[in-house]
This record gives structure tokens, C-alpha cells and sequence, in this order.
């Protein structure tokens, strides 16, 4: 099918690194641990199959963050927390559920927990992959510390009452009223592409605070996509799904520069005097603010291209 063939294409490319913008190499189809969603669900039930994706992945990568201190285990956990996240706000004003704020809540808790082993882990694997020796010393330091915190809120109680209050969500019966997930999915997807349209105007003269703001709807904006293209198989998205991935990948490098110059204030923080380390840490900041005109011309780039993409689901018959 058209739309599967571009959601793995969507996985592929972006599964290449560990950046934050790469987090579409793990986005759910929804027939992967949950029945196959299609246009006549209504929204609950969509929502339930969807968490149950989630938690599949959820489970699968914090068993690796337990047994092993591989980056790519503390990456997809998050991931699959953030991706849990995003599914409830998605359908938040259609799916009247108290318990869902709740489990919003504690998914971004966990998230926060990993996401400084995360953060680390970016940058030296992807900001700084040749920093010196002394710099990553000294972030293999950081690293151990960090992926203890992690694992010490994936493998405790509180984790534990979290995928309780998930599973008792997924069992229960879904409410049997509503519109039909087409309809939803229609209406969701033009909401959140006028929002990046919104965001994006003036893109030259946006600040940092705005650029942010930005990305965080474009995020929106990809997991909504991913969530809801088989509601409009076989219609071909791939030019779309194309556009807003690249959009994601310059504004996720711009935040990586960012996250990464306080991540290399944390490193010079944390070294010792036998490290000499800090003066490598001056040069390395030094250099990642340099780096900033050749993201913004990216940035232009990407943002063009968006605004010439045809939203996939207006093409549907």
C-alpha cells in the first residue's frame, strides 16, 4: 500500500541517528501490537489500539534500558513515552476519559527522567561525534550517572502503578458513540497543519522562544500523521509525510545545538582539574554557535518546501 510504503520510508531515513528529530524512525503503525485502525472507529476506540502500540514498544525498550546501558534503549523509551503523550492529546477533546490527564502526566515524568541520559547521548553520538578525549571522558562519567536515574524510574513503583493505570485503560470497553474516525482524523490533521502554518509565518524573524514553539507543533503535526494515515489508505502521502520530516530534522538539529550547549555546560560542570577539559568545552561552544546561520538556511529551505506539500488527506477521495 501507498501510505505503509511511505511510513517505512518515513522509518528508515529517519532511524539513521539518535537525534530528537529522529524519533519518526519509531513511530507507531498502528497495526503493530493493536488491531489495524480504519476509518469506521470512532476516536475512543482508536485510541485504545493506539496506546496499546505504544505500550508494546514502551515495554520492549525499557527492558533494554534495564539490562544494558545502550543509547538506543534510553532513545526509544522516550520516544514511546512522548509517543503515548502525543496520542492523548490528540484525541483529548473527543475521548471524555479522567484517568487519560493522569497518564499523561506520569508518561511526561518518566520522559523527563530519561531525557538527560538522552540529551548526553546526542551530543557526543551526534552534535560532537569527534569531541576530544577529554570531553568524552568526562561525559562517560556524566552518562553512568544519568542512565542510573533512568533505569531507577523505569524499574521502580512508581513506573509500576503507571503501566496499571495504562493496562486498565487499554481492557476497558470503549465508548460506542462518537463520529467516526475518519471525520476526526480529518478535522485533527487540518487543525494541526493550520497551527504549523501559524507558527511558521515570518519565519526569519523568529526568536528563539518562537522557533521552539514551532517545533513543538511540527512534532504535533508528524505524530498526528503517523497516528491517522491508515484511516486514508491507499491515498499517497509520501510527498507530504517528505516535507514535514524534513521540516522536524532542521528545526530537531536547531534544538540540538541548543540542548547540546547546556549538555557541554553539565560536562564542564562535572570536570575534574585532572581532566583539563574546560578549555575544550569554550572551543566546542564556540563552535556549535557558529554553526547556527548554516541551520537557519536549512530551516528556510525545509519551510518552503512545507508550504508547497499538499495535505494528503484533502487528496482523499
Amino acid at each position: 500500500m501507498l501510505v505503509n510504503a511511505a511510513v517505512d520510508a518515513f522509518r528508515t531515513r529517519a532511524g539513521r541517528g539518535l537525534h530528537g528529530h529522529a524519533e519518526v524512525s519509531q513511530l507507531p503503525n498502528p497495526g503493530e501490537g493493536a488491531a489495524p485502525l480504519t476509518g469506521e472507529l470512532n476516536p475512543d476506540a482508536a485510541l485504545r489500539r493506539i496506546i496499546t502500540t505504544c505500550r508494546t514498544d514502551l515495554h520492549r525498550y525499557r527492558a533494554v534500558v534495564l539490562a544494558s546501558s545502550q543509547p538506543e534503549g534510553i532513545h526509544q523509551t522516550r520516544v514511546a513515552l512522548r509517543r503515548l503523550r502525543a496520542a492523548i492529546g490528540l484525541f483529548r477533546d473527543v475521548v471524555a476519559n479522567p484517568e487519560l490527564r493522569g497518564i499523561a502526566a506520569e508518561a511526561r515524568w518518566l520522559a523527563g527522567e530519561c531525557a538527560p541520559a538522552r540529551d548526553l547521548h546526542v551530543f557526543l553520538a551526534e552534535v560532537v561525534p569527534d569531541a576530544p578525549d577529554q570531553i568524552s571522558r568526562v561525559g562517560a562519567r556524566l552518562a553512568d550517572k544519568r542512565q542510573s536515574r533512568a533505569r531507577s524510574a523505569l524499574g521502580g513503583p512508581r513506573f509500576a502503578r503507571f503501566d496499571r493505570d495504562l493496562e486498565r485503560f487499554i481492557v476497558a470497553p470503549p465508548s460506542a458513540a462518537g463520529e467516526t474516525l475518519k471525520d476526526f482524523a480529518s478535522r485533527a490533521l487540518d487543525a494541526h497543519h493550520a497551527k504549523v502554518r501559524r507558527r511558521g509565518r515570518n519565519l526569519s524573524e523568529l526568536k528563539a522562544a518562537d522557533l521552539h514553539r514551532l517545533r513543538i507543533a511540527v512534532k504535533k503535526l508528524r505524530y498526528a500523521a503517523a497516528f491517522l494515515l491508515p484511516v486514508f489508505e491507499p491515498t499517497p502521502a509520501t510527498a507530504y509525510v517528505d516535507a514535514v520530516e524534513s521540516l522536524q530534522n532542521a528545526l530537531g538539529i536547531m534544538n540540538d545545538r541548543t540542548v547540546g550547549a547546556k549538555v557541554l555546560a553539565d560536562i564542564s560542570g562535572a570536570a575534574r582539574p585532572s581532566d583539563k577539559a574546560r578549555r575544550s568545552c569554550k572551543r566546542l561552544g564556540k563552535h556549535l554557535k557558529d554553526r547556527g546561520r548554516h541551520d537557519r538556511r536549512n530551516l528556510r529551505q525545509a519551510w518552503r518546501a512545507f508550504k508547497k506539500a499538499v495535505p494528503f488527506w484533502r487528496e482523499s477521495p
